[in-house]
C-alpha cells in the first residue's frame, strides 16, 4: 500500500512537472513571437516622387504619403498593423481637401526600413510630427486601430489641434490579455500600447469614432478609453452597421472625421 501510494506521488509530480514544462514553453514562444501577432507589414503600392516624402531617422528612413497643401492646416495619419495607408491617400484628398496631408509608413511597411517596435514607431512619429510642424502650425492628427494607439501618445507630447481615433482601445496589453486569459501577458508582452494611460495629458478636441459591430475591439474597450480621456475633452460615436475591418466604407467615416477636423459640433 505505502508503495502504491509512493507510485501516485511520482505520477502526480511528473505530471506536474510536464504541465510545467508545457506552460513555460507556450509563454516563452508567445514572448519570442509578440511582435509577429501585432505587426502585420504591408508593401505599399506604387507612388510617384510627388506624393512621396523620405524621412531619415535614426536605424531608418521612413516612407511617408504626401498631399501637399499651401495652407497652414495638416494632418497626419496613423494606420492600423495590416494598413497600406497609400491606399487611404485619395479618399483622404477627396475629404480633407484645405489640408497637407502626411501618412506614415511604419518600419518594415511600404518601403519603410527597420522593425516595428511600440517604441520605435512612437519616436518616429515624434519625428514626424516636428517635421510637419515646422511648416504646418495647425496639425490634426488620426489614428486607426493599432495607429490609435501612436495617435494618442504623440497628442499627449505635442501640440495637436485635433485628434481623431479610429476603432481605438484602452491597450493592446488588455486585448491580449482577453485572447490570453491563462498568460502572464503583464510580464511577456513588451509592446502595451497603454493609451489610457496618456488620455488624461490630451487638451486637443477628441472624436473616438467606433465601429458598432466590431470583431476586434471590444465596445468595453473603446469606453474604457473613452472614460480616460478627461471631462469634455472626448466624444464617442459609434457607426452602425460597420466592422472593424469596414469602417472606412461607411459614407459617415469621412464624414465625421472632415466634421471633427472643422470644429464642428460632434
Amino acid at each position: 500500500m505505502v508503495i502504491a501510494v509512493s507510485q501516485v506521488a511520482r505520477n502526480a509530480g511528473l505530471l506536474l512537472a510536464i504541465v510545467g514544462f508545457m506552460y513555460a514553453a507556450v509563454c516563452l514562444v508567445l514572448f519570442v513571437t509578440q511582435r509577429s501577432m501585432i505587426y502585420y507589414p504591408q508593401p505599399g503600392s506604387a507612388e510617384s516622387p510627388d506624393s512621396t516624402l523620405i524621412i531619415r531617422v535614426r536605424e531608418a528612413a521612413l516612407r511617408v504619403s504626401v498631399r501637399a497643401y499651401a495652407g497652414p492646416k495638416a494632418l497626419i495619419y496613423f494606420g492600423g498593423n495590416a494598413e497600406d495607408v497609400s491606399l487611404s491617400l485619395p479618399a483622404l484628398s477627396s475629404a480633407i481637401p484645405d489640408r497637407a496631408l502626411f501618412l506614415l509608413h511604419y518600419r518594415g511597411y511600404g518601403g519603410s526600413s527597420g522593425k516595428p517596435s511600440e517604441e520605435t514607431i512612437q519616436s518616429d512619429a515624434l519625428a514626424l510630427f516636428d517635421r510637419v510642424h515646422s511648416e504646418y502650425s495647425d496639425i490634426a492628427v488620426v489614428g486607426r486601430s493599432l495607429g490609435s494607439g501612436v495617435a494618442v501618445r504623440l497628442a499627449s507630447r505635442r501640440p495637436v489641434s485635433s485628434l481623431v481615433l479610429v476603432t481605438p482601445y484602452d491597450s493592446i496589453q488588455e486585448l491580449a490579455a482577453r485572447q490570453f486569459p491563462f498568460l502572464p501577458i503583464r510580464f511577456l508582452l513588451s509592446d502595451k500600447f497603454e493609451s489610457w494611460r496618456y488620455a488624461p495629458a490630451i487638451h486637443a478636441p477628441t472624436l473616438l469614432l467606433a465601429a458598432a459591430n466590431d470583431q476586434v475591439i471590444p465596445r468595453s474597450s473603446t469606453e474604457k478609453l473613452y472614460e480616460a480621456f478627461s471631462h469634455g475633452v472626448a466624444s464617442l460615436k459609434f457607426i452602425p452597421d460597420a466592422d472593424h475591418n469596414g469602417i472606412s466604407n461607411s459614407a459617415q467615416y469621412l464624414e465625421e472625421i472632415r466634421a471633427a477636423l472643422a470644429g464642428a459640433p460632434m
